[in-house]
């Protein structure tokens, strides 16, 4: 099917995707408000199943909606090369403001770890005994990093037709993140400290948890696309998918690096 063309076979005078009507951004945002509105209910002490909800419907949503692009893609062969670079181009924009959210929390720790905050004098404060940086977190960086080179090699694998090395790569990565995860909940239930004292924690907490967290989501998302590899849905000319889920790991990988270097090795 020509770049230019339909799923029902006309031809388009543009090559780009005019989307369906669809209920998911609408539902997308109902689930949004049910969340924000949960969450002031529980802080002022009420229940938080009402919040648990919006969460569980946002991942609904979540999961319709992409269902429906990889539909249009798979199915419906609608993502010609001008929506796969605009594809491209939204998931480097989002990237970019990922980047954004954790310069927040660097700026955060350099006001205080370069005593600019006038209420702290020492860093880390005398009551804090920061966490070992050459044992858990710096086996924690050789395996994140480990895990950008399997994603490395499943994408190379992919752009040469190997099956088989695409959905190795992605099973290593997968299962490497998820080490990640399983290392990092240890260190936290042995850690000296409790985010409530003081800031090193907080700021601590705050960097190296919302980490995590993307950490949770890009494995997340490279364990989708192992699930669509096997099922044979990449090819060597269309594999936007893969290359999102790539760019978000290896950004992951980097915000790690600088979190290693200043959080837990210049900052203790």
């Amino acid at each position: 099917m020509s770049e230019g063309q339909q799923a029902h076979g006309e031809t388009a005078p543009h090559p780009y995707h005019l989307v369906n009507p669809s209920p998911w951004p609408a539902l997308g945002a109902l689930a949004a408000f049910i969340i924000t509105t949960g969450a002031v209910h529980w802080f002022q002490g009420g229940s938080y199943l009402f919040m648990v909800a919006g969460f569980l419907l946002v991942l609904f949503t979540m999961a319709v909606w992409w269902r429906d692009v990889i539909r249009e893609a798979q199915v419906e062969r609608a993502h010609t090369t001008a929506v796969r670079h605009g594809l491209r181009v939204g998931m480097g924009l989002f990237i970019a403001s990922e980047v954004m959210f954790f310069v927040a929390f660097f700026w955060a720790f350099f006001n205080s770890g370069l005593l600019i905050n006038p209420g702290v004098t020492q860093w880390p404060p005398a009551n804090i005994e920061p966490l070992e940086t050459w044992n858990i977190p710096f086996l924690n960086t050789l395996i994140l990093l480990s895990s950008g080179l399997a994603v490395n090699w499943a994408h190379h694998a992919l752009r040469h037709g190997d099956r088989k090395g695409l959905w190795q790569g992605l099973a290593l990565a997968v299962v490497l993140g998820f080490t990640f995860l399983s290392l990092q909940a240890y260190e936290y239930g042995h850690a000296a400290f409790a985010f409530k004292e003081g800031v090193f924690p907080s700021v601590f907490y705050m960097a190296t948890g919302f980490h995590g967290f993307h950490v949770f989501v890009g494995a997340t998302f490279l364990l989708v696309n192992l699930v669509r590899a096997l099922r044979g849905d990449f090819t060597p000319e269309q594999h936007v998918g893969f290359e999102a889920a790539a760019w978000y790991w290896h950004f992951v990988d980097v915000v790690w690096i600088f979190l290693f270097v200043w959080v837990y090795w210049w900052g203790s």
